[in-house]
């Protein structure tokens, strides 16, 4: 099965670090997150990677390349690449889908490539210990179309409990207590390309309420770990993380 990397953005809101190289090349512990992202999936079986490229995807070829060159063997087959390290089971295809197109023509894209498959696709900015068994295991039982991961998003400002101008307390904001939002990692059947309309449309705000509209869209609740990297913020944390043995996204049940 096919695994979808949503790789173009132009990471407006981390321009700390994108200034010169797309958001998933944002090193997290001196490797980029779209390697961290991959290997999520390569340690539960899944490596074969399509990267949908836009802004600045001449860098993510330029790293994919120095990754088959910087191994002891090398071997290149059918457009694919392989190394013998870590990423020694990675088939890796790169598709550019345009400067200007949002998520959902990416996805367009990457479905007319491979018309009539099955796949998975996710963002190239977040981290989750999500069991991809569990998750096709939930979306083959509903026979929908399209399945969305819930999370619940990370805690990041300081909660104030008020008394009038009288703090009362002061702590973290529970995420149990700000509901269920997307975190990606989709799993979408090939009817899923006929309700994405061209591509300036982003799949959130097209494809998506239309398969709601449909009742083809069934949400996949993930409670465990989850963190996205929109700011500067969002990187340290995750560099922090990155340090653990292993670090909390490879802790899949």
């Amino acid at each position: 099965m096919k695994v979808v990397i949503l790789a173009g953005g132009l990471g407006t809101r981390l321009s700390e670090e994108t200034g010169e190289k797309p958001k998933p090349m944002v090193l997290i512990n001196d490797r980029p997150i779209l390697w961290h992202l991959m290997n999520i999936f390569s340690g539960q079986g899944l490596n074969d990677f399509v990267i949908a490229l836009g802004y600045r995807g001449d860098v993510i070829e330029n790293w994919l390349t120095e990754l088959h060159e910087n191994v002891e063997d090398k071997h290149v087959a059918s457009g694919t690449i392989l190394t013998n390290k870590r990423e020694s089971n990675w088939n890796v295809e790169t598709l550019r889908t345009g400067l200007e197109t949002q998520t959902g023509g990416r996805i367009r894209q990457c479905m007319e490539h491979f018309q009539d498959q099955r796949i998975i696709v996710t963002y190239g900015d977040g981290l989750a210990n999500i069991s991809i068994n569990q998750l096709l295991h939930f979306h083959e039982s509903h026979g929908r179309f399209a399945t969305v991961t819930a999370v619940r998003p990370p805690a990041r400002f300081g909660h104030l409990g008020l008394d009038g101008n009288v703090v009362t307390s002061f702590d973290e904001k529970n995420q149990a207590d700000a509901g269920w939002i997307n975190g990606g990692f989709f799993v979408l059947e090939p009817q899923v390309v006929n309700y994405i309309f061209n591509d300036l449309e982003p799949f959130e705000v097209g494809a998506l309420p239309r398969l709601v509209a449909d009742h083809q869209l069934m949400a996949f609740y993930h409670s465990d770990f989850w963190q996205p990297m929109d700011t500067l913020r969002d990187k340290n944390v995750l560099t922090e993380y990155a340090k653990e043995t292993p670090p909390p996204w490879l802790k899949i049940d």
